[in-house]
């Protein structure tokens, strides 16, 4: 999800395409591409003869997003005072898109180009959001600070429609402004989901469960049909699967499937296809790849299997399950503790997390966010994302008191195993 930086994020992205599309066209000449408020724009323009092409962008209205609003209300437990969940700040920015020329139809020019780049990036894709808040200006004293918005890693896409003002409404409003009106395009930026890193809560996995069976349908009844998945089994006594597990896929006519296919969406991983361990006509198992080169992270897949010939030629495909993978407590301690501060608390988990990655820690029913990568040394001119097995908590006062708490890591949205019956055995902090 996004953090409180992500509207910036959002005015940072837009000025940054703009910016490509004048620098692009030579026929217009240099142009510069501000996010200020008219009335400063105004005084800019005054001061200098010549006044310069300019467009400038204009947050003016942030409005909530009536489809999100009533998504995820507050949640307390109880006792009144435990969070159990956060809800999504879901927001709709609306924004002036204003010119600034003084000779003949250079404003239109200006607005033709601008109108278009909105028309045409109607969804901006998370590679170029990633792209262009890693080339923020460095006179931009957020330039840094904007990579770390997770606007680009948000459930949903940002899109851009239209959003015309009536003549009562843009006189109105130009008035406010204190500003002499210019040639303007108004639209809106749609949704923002905003997520506070405050402490919640989650309940840990059931230790013991109450399941009835039911006859399936006999075996000569699902000859002749097209390979189908039912479900997917994690290993026995395990409550998710981490890489190295092996995992069983239950379904029907499965005799003819070669490789099993996983695919990330949100992450873009798309994992080359690899054979399965074992296959039958009602089940297929594999072992999830558990290779340093190319590591599957933590988080919901698509998983499928893939049909192939005698010669290798695919033949068909399966439909798809979703699939998780869990991550893994490797090591857990207790650092720094103070009556101010709460207590730090160190992971190290396997497979390495993401930077793009949603990861919390439950201790004693309460799940803390991450703590946030140090800055890097040197300023680069493109995003990366990084990875990292090594992961900071900052629990809030007051500290955490002794004993033993059992621990789960949870990384976007999958939670790590526990040793369950006939106790919550591991992995568990110890202070």
């Amino acid at each position: 999800m996004s953090n409180a930086l992500a509207i910036s994020g959002v005015t940072a992205v837009l000025q940054y395409y703009l910016m490509q599309v004048y620098g692009s066209v030579s026929a217009i000449g240099g142009v510069t591409v501000s996010a200020q408020a008219p009335d400063l724009v105004a005084a800019s323009q005054s001061a200098t003869n010549p006044p310069p092409l300019q467009v400038n962008l204009f947050l003016h209205q942030v409005t909530h997003n009536p489809a999100w609003r009533n998504a995820a209300l507050p949640s307390l437990s109880a006792d009144g005072a435990t969070r159990l969940k956060g809800p999504l700040l879901a927001l709709d920015l609306h924004y002036l898109l204003t010119v600034y020329a003084s000779e003949d139809t250079q404003a239109e020019a200006l607005l033709g180009y601008a109108v278009m780049m909105l028309h045409e990036n109607a969804i901006l894709p998370r590679a170029e959001i990633r792209t262009a808040l890693g080339n923020v200006p460095l006179k931009n004293p957020l330039y840094q600070a904007l990579t770390t918005t997770g606007l680009a890693e948000q459930i949903e896409a940002i899109k851009i429609t239209p959003s015309p003002l009536g003549r009562e409404e843009t006189a109105w409003l130009w008035t406010a402004l204190r500003s002499d009106y210019r040639p303007t395009y108004s639209f809106q930026v749609s949704v923002v989901l905003i997520e506070s890193p405050v402490p919640t809560s989650f309940a840990l996995p059931v230790l013991s469960r109450s399941i009835a069976a039911q006859g399936g349908p006999l075996a000569g009844l699902t000859a002749g049909l097209p390979a189908h998945l039912l479900a997917v089994q994690p290993p026995p006594s395990e409550t998710a699967s981490t890489p190295g597990d092996t995992v069983t896929v239950s379904g029907q006519s499965l005799s003819g499937a070669s490789l099993v296919a996983l695919m990330n969406p949100r992450l873009g991983i798309w994992y080359p296809p690899f054979a399965p361990a074992t296959v039958t006509g009602t089940s297929v198992t594999f072992v999830i790849p558990d290779n340093p080169s190319t590591p599957l992270p933590a988080g919901f897949y698509n998983l499928w299997l893939i049909l192939q010939d005698s010669k290798g030629a695919v033949v068909g495909t399966t439909n798809i399950l979703p699939f998780s993978i869990a991550p893994k407590i490797v090591a857990i301690s207790a650092g720094a503790t103070s009556p101010k501060d709460g207590t730090t608390v160190m992971v190290t988990c396997d497979p390495a997390v993401q930077s793009n990655q949603t990861v919390s820690l439950s201790l004693a029913g309460t799940a803390v966010p991450a703590q946030p990568p140090p800055a890097p040394a040197t300023t680069t001119t493109t995003a990366t994302i990084t990875a990292t097995t090594n992961l900071t908590f900052q629990f809030p006062a007051p500290p955490l008191a002794g004993g033993s708490y059992p621990a789960q890591l949870r990384v976007d949205g999958v939670d790590s195993p526990l040793s369950l019956p006939p106790a919550f055995a591991g992995p568990v902090l110890n202070i």
